[in-house]
């Protein structure tokens, strides 16, 4: 088993290489009757296809979506969703030097390790093409969840480039769609274009921290033990492609809080209970309160760069290694829309859970 499905209810399953000649996502769990087409996916796909900006690789893929089934006359038909993306710009060749040595920082090792095979093309099923499958699946995700909960909305953006952070007093959604880092801070995106423009032309790599948070999410999501909604959120973003930490709300910084400091205090309002803090990233116990849902996670740099590095061969033998090809300078760029598909997959498995097990909300306060 080679574990390429996640989810509950709603499941999603990925299949294909970086090199192949298609990947894609087969959906499984969607209600009938949600409205679906081809252009409302590509929207989500457009966002993170390659060479849109000269921060990205240079990989030219129009990452065109196809639906092979699960969608009639507009709409779901309750049965699996078949989503293939084709591959019309490999350059295998950029990967032939490298066949038989292992790239420090990436799966190559692991995968000889373990499989005695692997796909050297871009890394095969490692790569971090297989997010476009994702990204995909998340916009099926989207449409679901406009119908079954309106007015929820996912927005995820870049808050951290290397050691820089944004300053968050100049926080503007708004801003997001205006530069090519997907962030709310203009200054900071002015200072990361020359910032990263250097590494580029160092042939060097750096890494990011992304957050993405969920507005309008209903109380009551996930369950207390083993289907904590944290739990499902942090899996999820921690598979995505060169992630190595997530955290939920304030995260590693509420070990530096006293109890008094991060305990998010309650106050009745008009519509019902509402806290004057957010300290919890809106999930109480493993289960959602009804504030904004936070997610942060960390991606490394990309490992594939122009400087030399030590590694080894499959013989046995001590050697170094140029890795050379499209590669992004900054893979947490286009990591952005990844993270917030995975955060619309998670939030609708976890309502149709909700909705099976629970049904409506049985607590009432007042």
């Amino acid at each position: 088993m080679s574990f390429n499905t996640y989810g509950h209810i709603f499941r999603v399953t990925t299949w294909g290489e970086s090199h192949g000649p298609a990947l894609g996502a087969t959906v499984d769990g969607c209600p009938p009757g949600i409205p679906v087409s081809a252009g409302d996916i590509q929207h989500w796909l457009d966002r993170r296809k390659p060479g849109t900006s000269r921060y990205t690789t240079q990989r030219r893929e129009p990452d065109e979506v196809e639906i092979l089934s699960g969608v009639f006359e507009g709409a779901s038909t309750g049965h699996p969703i078949q989503l293939m993306i084709r591959n019309t710009d490999q350059r295998s060749k950029d990967y032939s030097e490298i066949a038989a040595k292992f790239r420090p920082g990436h799966a190559d090792l692991t995968y000889w390790l373990k499989y005695g095979i692997r796909d050297y093309r871009g890394g095969g099923r490692s790569s971090a093409r297989e997010t476009a499958a994702r990204v995909a699946a998340g916009g099926i995700a989207r449409a679901a969840l406009a119908q079954l909960v309106p007015g929820l909305t996912i927005t995820g953006c870049m808050v951290q480039m290397g050691p820089h952070p944004v300053n968050r007093a100049n926080w503007d959604w708004a801003e997001i769609e205006r530069n090519p880092f997907w962030t709310p801070d203009a200054a900071a995106a002015a200072h990361w274009a020359d910032y990263l423009d250097e590494l580029r032309k160092s042939g060097n790599s750096v890494g990011a921290v992304v957050e993405v948070v969920a507005s309008g999410v209903p109380a009551g999501l996930g369950a207390p033990v083993y289907a904590k909604l944290d739990t499902d959120l942090a899996a999820a973003m921690m598979s995505i492609n060169a992630v190595k930490g997530v955290e939920i709300g304030d995260g590693f910084a509420t070990a530096a809080l006293t109890g008094e400091e991060n305990a998010d205090e309650i106050v009745m309002g008009n519509d019902g209970p509402r806290f004057l803090s957010n300290h919890a990233g809106g999930i109480l116990g493993g289960i959602s309160s009804g504030q904004d849902v936070v997610v942060r996670f960390a991606v490394k740099p990309t490992s594939s760069i122009l400087k030399p590095r030590r590694t080894i061969a499959i013989s046995g033998e001590e050697t170094d290694i140029v890795t050379k090809g499209r590669h992004d300078p900054c893979v947490g760029i286009r990591a952005v829309p990844v993270g917030e598909a995975m955060m619309a997959a998670v939030l609708l498995d976890h309502l149709l859970l909700h909705r099976a097990h629970v049904g409506e909300n049985r607590g009432r306060i007042g």
